[in-house]
């Protein structure tokens, strides 16, 4: 008896799979961009207030407050504005974003006085706000392979962070403080058009969209987890904020002898390194689980604000290089998990309480690092940030070991039965 087989042959693709791929690519696109702007705009002020210091007479300290309303909103609006997306319109909120960020910040260029300026610095804040709860829901919607996109995503906001000080400080140079709000501010609204325009419609509205997670487990374990996360939130956003804001002068105290351009260059060169990081990070989740990439670079961001803290000179620099990767790295496999263990219907929401809880704590790292610093310079500013870590770690260890148990059910329930 002669058995013949036939290769299997191809389905062939549906007549609409190409366009939905480019409007998937294309929607992307535009969210990358929008990731970039959004960190952009956020840290104009923090340089452009090294020139208002002249113009009208007032101190450092005092013309810094300003910015408090910003940020303020910043993290404060990321809740109405998760729930906004999940149950009206995703794309809406982005066109909301791109043309709020723009006015606000057209606003902040023609001020006529600190007053008008700090209410357009609190407008600003509360639509950019818009962008990780949505945006990020958004990208993990779109993406074809999660891990790559949200990586470089988060590579695109990482050069926001990077670029922000270098170009706001040329366009004051060049215009004047008010252009170097009025040329973003041109920017986003020339986005906003070009999105509005060419960005695809929503396939998905807020009925059609899953209920279902990709990994089910019980509300018991889900409360649980999800409590987890909101202590890993708290510990990532303090580590994060004091890292960040700290970075240049750490630089400056503990290398010596080099200018403040070298500061700012050094400073540049260990944030890209966590651009590297995060590109790196996004192929590795395609071999290994998630939670135990989660575990291990806990385990190397507790490690490196352990080593900065001892380290001076050269060696610092590779302490604080190897701290920024393992920061950027958890941030992307972060986004990953709650994205795998929450469902499409309400992802918004969930991300919008990450980043309440994260922007909303970069107030408490930075008094903690002016107190602290106060009392004992940056070994004790980056010993309790190594305590912070350590909270992070141990939150971190109990996600990965009760998720290790929901993949390996999972993975019983798929195997065939017997």
């Amino acid at each position: 008896m002669t058995i013949t087989t036939t290769a299997p042959t191809a389905a062939p693709l549906a007549p609409d799979a190409g366009t939905d791929l480019a409007n998937r690519r294309l929607s992307i696109a535009f969210l990358n961009w929008a990731h970039a702007i959004v960190h952009f705009v956020i840290l104009i002020y923090p340089t452009v207030v090294i020139a208002l210091q002249a113009v009208y007479g007032e101190s450092y300290s005092t013309l810094l407050w300003l910015a408090t309303s910003s940020f303020v909103a910043f993290g404060l609006f990321s809740l109405p504005a998760g729930w906004l997306g999940d149950h009206w319109s995703r794309r809406n909120m982005m066109t909301a974003f791109y043309f709020g960020c723009g006015v606000s910040l057209l606003g902040a260029a023609l001020a006529p006085s600190l007053y008008v300026l700090g209410f357009a610095l609190f407008a600003l804040g509360l639509f950019a706000a818009i962008y990780h709860p949505v945006g990020t829901a958004m990208i993990v919607e779109n993406a074809t392979q999660r891990g790559r996109t949200l990586a470089f995503n988060g590579v695109c906001g990482n050069l926001g962070v990077s670029l922000a000080a270098g170009i706001t400080a040329g366009l004051t140079a060049l215009l004047s403080w008010r252009g170097a709000f009025f040329v973003p501010g041109v920017i986003c609204i020339a986005t906003g058009f070009a999105y509005l325009w060419y960005a695809p419609r929503e396939a998905r509205h807020a009925s059609a969209r899953s209920n279902s997670p990709d990994v089910a487990m019980s509300t018991t374990l889900a409360a649980v987890i999800f409590g987890l996360f909101l202590v890993v939130a708290v510990s990532a956003g303090l580590v994060f904020n004091t890292i960040s804001v700290a970075l240049p002068k750490i630089v400056d105290e503990r290398i010596t002898g080099i200018s403040l351009v070298e500061v700012g260059g050094l400073t540049t060169a260990v944030f890209l390194c966590g651009a590297v990081a995060q590109l790196t990070v996004g192929r590795l989740v395609e071999r290994f689980p998630l939670h135990v990439l989660f575990a291990i670079l806990a385990i190397m961001q507790f490690s490196g604000v352990v080593w900065s803290a001892y380290a001076s000179g050269t060696m610092l620099l590779f302490a604080l290089a190897f701290t920024m990767a393992a920061i950027y790295g958890q941030i992307t496999v972060n986004d990953l998990i709650l994205a795998r263990y929450s469902a499409d219907a309400w992802r918004a929401r969930i991300y919008a309480v990450r980043y309440f809880v994260t922007f909303m704590i970069s107030g408490v790292a930075v008094s903690m690092i002016a107190v602290l610093h106060a009392r004992g310079g940056f070994g004790l500013v980056l010993g309790v940030t190594a305590i912070v870590a350590l909270g992070f770690l141990i939150g971190a260890i109990l996600i990965a070991i009760l998720a290790n148990g929901v993949e390996k059910e999972k993975a019983r329930s798929l195997q065939p039965a017997e």
